[in-house]
């Protein structure tokens, strides 16, 4: 097996997208570190992953701190001896829009997925290049950090911010022979179960099928096992060469993300005054010009389409109050 050998912690990995991550780093030969802030659901991944042969240790905490991280890396090494992969999965939703969205919401999203990457990737990278480790990082950040989304304003900035470090410690890291990427999944998750345009895709899952080709290839929306391969691939040698990079998974589709680039350039001698700009507007910022920002679905075939809500049977004690 490819990460024979190999320790990897993975954070936010007691269920969900985390889970299956830790699972397949373990299908593929390295011990796991499990983490998770609830003590019996990281009891029962480590459980499930020593069941499919594997090895697995569990660090129960909160990540976001200083000292979560430390207590992440002291928990490997404590078991396994070392530490060579860092997964930063960790995160919260407090979806809301602006207006609505509160100092509390915004903050809490930015401690877990923003500063959590931060304290975790410090930390490992301080121990890989201690010990003259060429580490593997993997963050995951999301289409809304890439594209934007109507409700989190907060997630928005901590994953976009999240791609934005790992470009900074590709360089930072490089001399050390650590590589730091970013992937974006698109996959089944607690939160798309509750979007009706999913319903189709999540319903099929649920009974154990396939999803539907339009989900899997039109629109790369897929399963969390779709995405760990890609995981388990950048944590191994096998892609030492690959840096600085985000890189979308989901269904059968797969996305090496640009970084941002000038769409369009024009100069003018002596600047752009305001009268220079206000002259100039409709062919510097034409439809054509301007970019896109959020994300389109493509139109859902007949078959697929959401079934209506059925409404609620009267309560009985509603009934009886009438």
């Amino acid at each position: 097996m490819s990460l024979n050998g190999k320790v990897a912690i993975v954070t936010g990995s007691g269920q969900g997208l985390g889970l299956a991550y830790a699972r397949e780093l373990a299908r593929q030969g390295a011990a796991v570190v499990i983490n998770d802030v609830n003590a019996e659901t990281a009891a029962q991944a480590v459980a499930l992953i020593e069941a499919d042969g594997g090895r697995a240790t569990a660090v129960v905490v909160p990540v976001g701190s200083t000292d979560a991280a430390k207590a992440l890396v002291a928990g490997a090494v404590a078991a396994f001896g070392r530490l060579d992969i860092l997964v930063t999965n960790a995160g919260i939703l407090r979806d809301k829009s602006l207006l609505k969205m509160t100092d509390e919401d915004f903050d809490l999203v930015i401690n877990v997925h923003l500063k959590g990457t931060f304290t975790c990737v410090r930390e490992a990278f301080a121990y890989f290049k201690e010990n003259n480790i060429g580490g593997r990082i993997i963050t995951i950040g999301s289409p809304t950090g890439q594209r934007g989304n109507f409700g989190q304003t907060n997630y928005a900035a901590a994953k976009a911010g999240i791609v934005g470090m790992v470009r900074t410690w590709a360089l930072e890291m490089k001399k050390a022979g650590v590589t730091v990427n970013s992937v974006i999944p698109v996959a089944a998750t607690a939160m798309t179960k509750t979007v009706p345009y999913f319903q189709k895709a999540v319903e099929a899952e649920e009974r154990g099928e396939a999803m539907p080709s339009f989900f899997r290839h039109d629109l790369g929306f897929g399963t969390a096992d779709d995405v760990a391969g890609l995981i388990a691939f950048l944590a191994s040698d096998a892609a030492g060469g690959i840096t600085g990079q985000a890189i979308g998974a989901g269904g059968d589709r797969l996305q090496v993300w640009s970084h941002p680039t000038a769409a369009s350039t024009e100069y003018r001698e002596g600047g752009w005054s305001y009268e220079a700009l206000k002259e100039s507007a409709g062919s510097l910022f034409g439809a054509d010009a301007l970019q896109s920002f959020g994300e389109d679905f493509l139109p859902l075939p007949e078959d697929l389409q959401p079934e209506p809500a059925r409404p609620e049977a009267a309560k009985p004690e509603a009934a009886q109050a009438r």
